[in-house]
């Protein structure tokens, strides 16, 4: 795996999603992502692959600004993309537009049930594309979870690698990576990859 060029002087825009991937939102909304994004003077470098089915995990996971950076890209690709989050999130007054813009709550006890809801989701709709944390919280951790392994294998699609780099302000659309189905050497590949990245708070990745 190579290192990121951080140099490209590429902003976020819509040319940087394949067009079978785009959502179907009103221009507006793309443009809002692009005028978050450039107000905190953040910059999104890279390529969504050209694919029907694609999981997407980011990392680092240390902070609250990583979500609203998320929303931000996902915005300014203009991207239709599903996305997994805490439960607890989907607060009354929130939860409509978490929804409109791609939210899936989880609930760790009930994991069949996320599979069930995925399922349904990749038999629906034509192209798909679904992203995680696999950290699964902003706190350190020692083992990341596999379930983004998991819906690769099952999915037969690939994992894009999306990395967030605070010192330079950028939200990198890296590498994508097929799983062996050996979880363990998988994830320290990946694990690997992610040590060229740095989060908000570096001490809790």
């Amino acid at each position: 795996m190579h290192q990121i060029n951080s140099e490209s002087k590429n902003s976020v825009s819509e040319s940087q999603c394949p067009d079978h991937l785009r959502a179907k939102r009103p221009s507006w909304m793309a443009w809002l992502g692009r005028t978050v994004l450039k107000v905190l003077g953040w910059r999104v470098i890279g390529k969504v692959p050209n694919v029907n089915k694609l999981i997407v995990i980011g990392a680092p996971h240390t902070s609250n600004w990583d979500f609203v950076l998320a929303m931000a890209t996902l915005l300014g690709l203009n991207i239709k993309m599903y996305w997994m989050a805490k439960h607890t999130i989907f607060k009354p007054g929130f939860k409509r537009l978490l929804f409109w813009l791609g939210g899936i709550p989880t609930n760790r006890l009930n994991p069949e049930l996320i599979v069930k809801n995925i399922t349904e989701l990749v038999d629906k709709e034509g192209s798909f594309v679904l992203g995680l944390t696999p950290e699964g919280t902003r706190k350190k951790v020692k083992t990341w979870k596999t379930g983004f392994l998991r819906f690769s294998k099952n999915l037969e699609c690939p994992i894009l690698m999306v990395g967030l780099n605070f010192p330079k302000k950028l939200v990198i659309l890296g590498e994508t990576f097929v799983p062996s189905g050996d979880n363990d050497n998988d994830l320290k590949k990946i694990k690997r990859y992610y040590e060229q990245f740095e989060g908000k708070n570096p001490s809790q990745f």
